[in-house]
């Protein structure tokens, strides 16, 4: 009988190797599937991880890679602190939606002036409602024991039911012959996002993800509220007699989760998205929880594994236009992605052992 028995000492390389293992065991078993459903194998792996870096596109692939990427650093980079913390914020996707509106209601607002505090204060809006949708969830945790889980996860269907009510009514285009959705934010030049350096795809949020994984290392490395993070989930009764107060570990964790977020929906909306549309959220939040596991939830690996993400974002694209695959490659190669990373984390914790339990 094959069983599951607890490691004394996990070795180091262990937790290296868990990531790039569960990688390659996503290209083998993606290979297959796509041979199942009639597909050339290679053919589809080189185009979804090959092509975009070096294929005759990559002039367009590459400058995506960081547009992409971008958002799920950053969000993955806030999460990642909670996560340490053992808490759950499952619901980035609400509060990039949410922060992805507010920030554009203040550039509407603001329509048509002109001035350079635009765009910050659109920052600053952004992140104030990530903030506080994220902090919707923390407070019935601390005041009622509901679940953070359960809770920032239904915010999200909120969040979206909200997005559709602004695109068809206070946010609706005036120019747009009815059509739903807001003005175009790329043409007003104050509350546009940009390309920074023209042809990298470098933009004002590539740039805060940046800083993200710069503060979230100094956090988590460098300053005590990171020890205590790190102690709360390591051990959470040492850190209740150490002096950490669980309420404002949860208040923290959620309410700077939901801030970045929510600055990432700004970036989106000012840039690459241009409006906010009644499908306004491209499942950025999600896929930033696969980035913060794939990356260990230190923030060098979130930093790969954002770009490993938004390869296969773009892969994918480029594989349905060449090879006619279907629209769902990208989510079910970061669904098995995610399945073989929890299988091979396991394995670090637990050695597999034939014979009886004792």
């Amino acid at each position: 009988m094959l069983r599951l028995e607890p490691r004394t000492r996990a070795p180091w390389w262990l937790g290296v190797a868990s990531p790039v293992m569960a990688v390659v065991a996503t290209m083998i078993v993606g290979g297959l599937l796509f041979a199942l459903m009639g597909f050339d194998p290679v053919a589809s792996i080189r185009t979804i991880f090959w092509d975009p870096l070096f294929g005759p596109a990559a002039g367009y692939s590459r400058p995506q890679l960081l547009v992409k990427a971008g958002p799920l650093i950053l969000i993955a980079a806030g999460l990642a602190i909670g996560f340490r913390a053992g808490i759950w914020n499952i619901g980035a996707e609400g509060q990039y939606i949410i922060g992805g509106i507010c920030g554009a209601a203040v550039a509407l607002a603001a329509y048509p002036a002109e001035g350079f505090w635009i765009f910050p204060a659109m920052v600053l809006a952004g992140a104030a409602g990530g903030w506080t949708w994220g902090m919707i969830p923390a407070v019935l945790r601390n005041r009622t024991g509901a679940s953070e889980i359960l809770v920032s996860l239904m915010l999200v269907y909120v969040a979206q039911r909200v997005a559709a009510w602004m695109a068809f009514g206070p946010m609706r285009n005036p120019e747009g012959f009815g059509m739903p959705g807001s003005r175009n934010l790329q043409q007003y030049p104050p509350a546009s996002n940009p390309e920074l350096i023209a042809g990298t795809g470098i933009h004002w949020g590539v740039v805060a993800a940046a800083i993200a994984v710069l503060a979230t290392w100094f956090l988590m490395s460098r300053h005590i509220r990171g020890f205590r993070i790190r102690v709360a989930g390591l051990a959470p009764r040492a850190a209740r007699f150490a002096g950490v107060r669980p309420e404002t570990l949860v208040a923290f964790c959620l309410g700077l989760s939901g801030a970045l977020a929510g600055m990432a929906g700004l970036f989106e909306v000012a840039g690459p998205g241009g409006q906010i549309t009644d499908s306004f959220g491209s499942g950025y939040g999600f896929t930033a929880i696969i980035v913060a596991f794939l990356g260990r939830l230190h923030p060098l690996g979130i930093l790969l594994a954002g770009l490993l993400m938004a390869l296969t974002y773009i892969g994918g694209e480029l594989a349905q236009l060449m090879l006619s695959l279907p629209a769902a490659t990208v989510q079910v190669f970061q669904g098995m992605l995610l399945f073989f990373l929890l299988a091979f984390d396991t394995l670090t914790r637990y050695r597999l052992r034939w014979g009886t339990a004792q």
